[in-house]
């Protein structure tokens, strides 16, 4: 058998869309899960969209999510060179456009912007397109040498027939057929002499070996061309696997409006890089059983393109942060303090025991900038309700909470070890003093000392990371507004 082969081609235009990872991702796990190997590929001759910086995202965007390419332009493997730009200079494109003129399969237009401005244009898929009507196909050899000998600017175009139809196979959607008077002429060489995007994808993935083509399925329409293509040269057209959409909640396509879109933009939301690649790996493509949490190695392991599904993959954003709570509560304890302290050292001034802080937020934080929510208290007592006071459940009123604060602000003023186990044992002696349950008091003393509904730890666990003199003023301030509430 032939050895598997797959690359990801990314244009260099800017951030990395998430749409581009999961077909990096999935190329690479085709790869991998069959022993074949995976290419890393440049695509820049969309001159006008290149984006300064954009290579090194690709790079680094690659490098942190472990999708290590075997051959790349900076691992050569015989197939070189691997950017578009670079292999321009070598002629390939136009040897095999010239190639394709010789055989009736394109031909040149010299048709200038005017004439093609008075074109009849189509709607094609919601977008309204240009369709060429073949003017240049007609002119003799000597008329294009001549126009070649004076310098007229021009583009090669691939000639596609009026009639007939054309087929081609994709792995999940089956036999494709399209009537050729549907498809355009479409350039293959630009007037700057640069290839599209189309003409080039096919030419490099062919001499570069490529065996199984992954991209979104909005390339469906394109296919045919490219087909025609794989025909017109006598070559073997590669495994196509194209992709369902990405759509957002609404069920429409993920766009940059988004603000989680690509790759970097997630990684500043807080979010960690294996339950990203995780969550990717899961948009359109399910195990076999329900699995949801995989590594990397494991998604080798079981990755198999025929479980690709061909509906829209939605991004679930709360899936997504309820897949990064999983990774932060798995996480080494060290690894993880590393990561929370920038955002806790954000939210507080006052001198505390953060890698105390860190253990109490692990497990009630889904993404990092959680963490300031949660901790903000700690560095000032937020303005609150005393309705807060009153629970159902633990049986507390204002009228109770106030009397639990005052009997209970002696006793801790006199209490010198602030410690979390001290302090707890000295609430506990006052529960059986009083012959009521736990939270009785300890709602009281919580709400008192955080201001909060929710808190990452309870009362004395607070009151041990405040201090005394805090802690005390926090417990008068709650004295004092439940007597004026």
């Amino acid at each position: 058998m032939t050895k598997i082969r797959t690359r990801f081609a990314p244009s260099p235009t800017g951030r990395m869309h998430v749409g581009n990872l999961r077909s990096a991702l999935y190329e690479f796990l085709i790869a991998k899960h069959a022993g074949g190997e995976f290419m890393l590929r440049i695509e820049d001759t969309d001159q006008e969209r290149f984006v300064e910086g954009a290579v090194d995202i690709i790079y680094r965007t690659m490098e942190k999510t472990g999708l290590i390419h075997d051959e790349g332009p900076d691992k050569d493997g015989g197939f070189g060179p691997y950017v578009q730009s670079e292999r321009m200079k070598t002629g390939i494109y136009m040897k095999y456009a010239q190639e394709l003129v010789e055989k009736g399969e394109a031909y040149y237009c010299f048709c200038d912007k005017e004439r093609l401005s008075e074109l009849k244009s189509e709607v094609v898929e919601g977008k309204e397109i240009t369709v060429y009507d073949k003017h240049c196909l007609s002119l003799s050899k000597e008329e294009v040498d001549a126009n070649l000998a004076a310098g007229k600017p021009f583009v090669i175009r691939q000639n596609i027939p009026n009639e007939g139809k054309t087929t081609f196979h994709d792995e999940l959607y089956g036999d494709i057929t399209v009537d050729n008077a549907e498809l355009d002429d479409m350039i293959l060489i630009k007037s700057d002499g640069y290839p599209t995007y189309n003409f080039a994808n096919v030419v490099d993935d062919h001499t570069m070996n490529i065996t199984h083509v992954v991209r979104g399925n909005e390339y469906l329409s394109s296919s045919p061309k490219y087909q025609r293509l794989y025909d017109a040269f006598g070559w073997e057209s590669p495994v196509y696997i194209h992709l369902p959409l990405i759509t957002d909640e609404n069920h429409k396509k993920l766009s940059k409006r988004s603000g989680h879109s690509s790759f970097e933009d997630l990684l500043e939301q807080g979010f960690l890089t294996e339950a990203i690649v995780n969550f990717i790996a899961l948009l359109g493509w399910s195990p076999e059983d329900n699995t949801e949490i995989f590594t990397l190695d494991e998604l080798i392991a079981n990755f198999d393109y025929k479980r690709i599904s061909k509906s829209p993959a939605v991004f679930d954003y709360t899936k997504l942060k309820w897949m990064n709570g999983e990774y932060i509560k798995a996480m080494d304890d060290d690894k993880f303090y590393e990561m929370a302290e920038p955002y806790i050292k954000k939210s507080l001034s006052r001198e505390m025991d953060l890698k105390k802080i860190a253990s109490m937020v692990k497990t009630r934080i889904e993404v990092f900038p959680d963490i300031c929510e949660l901790v903000d208290f700690l560095e000032e007592l937020p303005t609150y309700d005393t309705a807060m006071y009153e629970h159902k459940k633990m049986k507390t009123t204002k009228d109770s909470s106030l009397k639990v604060l005052q009997e209970l602000l002696p006793k801790l003023e006199a209490q010198d070890d602030y410690s979390n186990d001290a302090l707890y044992q000295l609430l506990l002696a006052y529960v059986e003093e009083k012959g009521c349950k736990n939270g009785y008091v300890m709602w009281p003393v919580r709400t008192a000392v955080s201001g909060k509904q929710m808190t990452p730890a309870g009362a004395t666990e607070i009151m041990e990371l405040l201090g005394k003199e805090e802690s005390l003023i926090r417990i008068k301030k709650g004295i004092e507004l439940l007597k004026n509430a």
